[in-house]
């Protein structure tokens, strides 16, 4: 509800007794209360189709039914891209440089035409359409989350289903099925009977006039499959919608249809971008299979803040698991990657295969503890570990930490016009002298923000090592989130493609480890480790040098990325484990934790540092998001993006990304609606609590009501209030970070 005031949806939280009064068929001695959204309806998904096939032909489209798709032309260019030719049907060929896939649950089957990887399966889903039932007539449609049951008015009948734990697999998709049906399995339905009887009872003296079993597809993260396949330049997606492909349909259409044409979309949809996905998961058959399993299962789940998935668990570890494991460490997924999220003072708590929640005659675990910790944290209050995470931040401000972020992407961009790449690549000047480090944005043409990583410049190598692989020319080492590395990896690959760049792009992701020790301490730790002199003169804060560490070379690198005094060591695979262990146990009189992402959330939050698709996505710009120092705009250089920044300098911006403090200790998880002097004027993107200050922190983008430029003036002068689950709280608005505004932490003043 509170987001819907952002987006002006209108919505109400009623009472049991409003409910009752606007739904009198409804049973609410069960209710605390109902989210009311009036203009939610219905559509007819045949006579919509219908409409949008009448208009399209009118304006010159041609549509050729009973057609079927026999193959897809591919060709390879001279830079050796793989790209759509023609579509080949029963009747021809049909010249094309661009097909969209929008075949639902056979999007596999065309994909495997083309050598695309669709990561989709296939599943009967069901409803029953009741006979008339009198009073039901213009009521409004229902869905009951805690049953996974929905309700939804046709006519004056209501067509009844749900999302069951045992959901019949279609495991041979057939090409001829087209518009068949399947019979209904009374076994597997009979379970949603129960939850739409208590909620309207008056469906147990009700027939069913119709069943309706049809095949659906659904994804690992239940989210459509959108954009162009990294595998094949024009061949699109638009499929896996997850059985509301008519609720997406309209915006997903439109946005990929700019996709199409302009390049991107208008607005961001990483979550939907089919690159989202590591490509090592898009075609492995257990974690699509488990994960879409799960996204079926708890389709109408409540989605807590820090819930993580039981599926598809293990998949990609890195070469600390097991040493932090043991240390109690409880992971996070991201992609495949098992990262540290928080580390259990009770001991370890390993993710156990899935056990598809005891379906298919499966044994579901007991005494799992680490399901048991996350159902700890089914609760939209302070999780009952929040003073654990408390800790591990605090130790990271008062003495040490150490990060593991192995499951970063590492990639290297060598070559003869390495230099001319990144320059065009990256906003800020990254072609500084080797063993210089720098923060910078990739920018779409539209000015979007498509990634922020840091570039590190490389010395040529004639002599390939596991830390620098051998080149000519120019050279960079580039460190990308973990869960965004397969979209800048595609980005990145895009853009040399299109302006035929001569150079490489090395994926090392999975060839080295890399760990991140933080804290007022980690230079007399590190020096211990490291036969390097670390004092600010010999290894200045943004740069990095090849060392060694305990034995072992490693790339050090001294950065932070939560405003601490620290460095990264990004280390061989199989010297992660004895390069760890030395770093702990020299850490061990100075009083060195491990931390997790937990931990990273709340003191890069505290710091004002940016998360990509969080804080800044594809459709903000670094200027909107006060990263206006990764871009060389004062230089000449030409960059990607460039003229779109201009622009929007010289017009003002339309919005800002600001900061907000919440006095009060109320735990706010982003989406909450930001008020001004009265009136919405955006909703937070992010927002964690920050334990250094005591105080919840939030940053969201916000934009004046009359529609003008967003002024620094405008900012400072509002009143303002963060609307968390209907409640307002006063919040204060802040142009630098709360936290150690003058940056002396990372410069090692304390």
């Amino acid at each position: 509800m509170s987001l819907g005031k952002a987006y002006g949806v209108e919505s109400h939280v009623l009472s049991p007794a409003e409910t009752k009064a606007l739904y009198p068929l409804m049973n609410v001695d069960d209710l605390y209360g109902t989210l009311y959204v009036p203009h939610d309806g219905t559509m007819d998904p045949a006579g919509t189709c219908t409409t949008l096939t009448r208009a399209a032909t009118a304006r010159g489209a041609q549509v050729i039914e009973n057609c079927p798709v026999t193959g897809i032309r591919v060709r390879t260019d001279d830079f050796g891209v793989r790209r759509v030719a023609a579509v080949e049907t029963e009747h021809g060929s049909i010249q094309t440089p661009c097909v969209v896939n929008c075949a639902g649950v056979w999007a596999g089957t065309v994909g495997r035409m083309a050598g695309v990887k669709v990561p989709l399966v296939a599943m009967h889903h069901a409803y029953v359409v009741t006979e008339r039932i009198e009073g039901i007539q213009n009521m409004p449609n229902v869905r009951d989350h805690d049953a996974s049951v929905y309700l939804r008015l046709q006519g004056d009948a209501l067509s009844v289903g749900g999302y069951e734990a045992n959901p019949i697999f279609w495991e041979e998709v057939s090409d001829k099925f087209a518009f068949g049906l399947f019979d209904l399995d009374w076994d597997v339905f009979t379970q949603h009977i129960e939850g739409a009887i208590n909620r309207v009872p008056v469906l147990e003296k009700t027939g069913v006039k119709s069943t309706v079993c049809g095949p659906e597809s659904f994804t690992p993260d239940h989210k459509p499959l959108m954009g162009e396949a990294p595998e094949l330049r024009g061949f699109f997606l638009g499929c896996g919608f997850n059985s509301a492909g008519m609720m997406l349909g309209g915006g997903c259409g439109q946005e990929l249809a700019h996709w199409i044409v302009q390049g991107r979309p208008e607005k961001d949809m990483y979550g939907y971008d089919i690159r989202r996905f590591h490509h090592s998961l898009t075609d492995h058959h257990r974690w699509v299979r488990e994960r879409s399993h799960e996204s079926y299962a708890k389709n109408y789940s409540v989605v807590f803040p820090h819930d993580e998935p039981l599926a598809g668990r293990n998949v990609r570890t890195d070469p600390l698991h097991e040493e932090l494991l043991a240390r109690g460490c409880v992971f996070q997924e991201r992609h495949g990657w098992e990262r540290p999220g928080w580390f259990n003072p009770g001991g370890a708590a390993p993710v156990l295969h899935y056990d598809y929640y005891g379906a298919y005659g499966n044994q579901a675990h007991e005494d799992y503890a680490y399901s048991g910790l996350l159902t700890d944290e089914y609760t939209f209050d302070f999780p009952p570990h929040h003073d654990v995470i408390k800790q591990e931040c605090l130790a990271c401000r008062g003495a040490a930490a150490v990060f593991d972020m192995s499951y970063f992407g590492k990639f290297y961009l060598v070559g003869l016009d390495a230099r001319k790449a990144a320059d065009w690549l990256f906003s800020a000047d990254v072609s500084r002298p080797p063993g210089s480090t720098v923060y910078t944005c990739m920018l779409n043409h539209r000015g979007g923000t498509e990634s922020d990583l840091t570039v590190s410049r490389l010395t040529p190598n004639s002599q390939a090592s596991p830390l620098t692989p051998a080149f000519e020319g120019d050279g960079y080492y580039l460190a990308v989130g973990g869960a965004v590395a397969q979209h800048n990896w595609s980005h990145i690959t895009t853009v040399l493609q299109d302006h035929k760049f001569q150079c490489q792009l090395i994926d090392s992701s999975e060839d080295l480890g890399m760990i991140s020790i933080q804290g007022p301490a980690s230079r007399a730790i590190l020096q211990e480790v490291l036969d390097a002199d670390l004092s600010n003169e010999a290894f200045p804060f943004s740069t990095h040098k090849v060392v060694s560490a305990a034995g072992h070379l490693v790339r050090a690198m001294r950065l932070s990325f939560v405003g601490e005094l620290g460095w990264e060591l990004h280390i061989p695979k199989l010297s992660c484990v004895p390069v760890y262990q030395a770093v702990m146990t020299a850490g061990a009189k100075h009083g060195l934790v491990n931390a997790g992402y937990r931990a990273i959330d709340s003191l890069s939050i505290e710091k004002g540092y940016r998360h990509w698709h969080a804080d800044l996505r594809s459709d903000d710009s670094p200027l909107e998001a006060g990263l206006a120092f990764t871009c060389k705009l004062k230089s000449t250089t030409p960059f990607l993006g460039r003229e779109a920044l201009e622009k929007q300098r010289a017009a003002g911006l339309q919005r800002r990304l600001v900061c907000f403090t919440v006095d009060e200790k109320v735990p706010m998880f982003g989406l909450e609606a930001i008020w001004r002097n009265g009136q919405v004027v955006g909703h937070i993107r992010r927002a964690d609590f920050g334990f250094t200050i005591d105080k919840t922190l939030a940053y969201g983008y916000i934009r004046d009501p009359s529609g003008g430029p967003v002024s620094l003036d405008f900012v400072k002068s509002g009143d303002y209030a963060l609307e968390r689950m209907g409640v307002t709280y006063p919040a204060r608005v802040h142009l630098k970070s709360p936290f150690d505004p003058d940056n002396k932490r990372v410069k090692g003043i304390y």
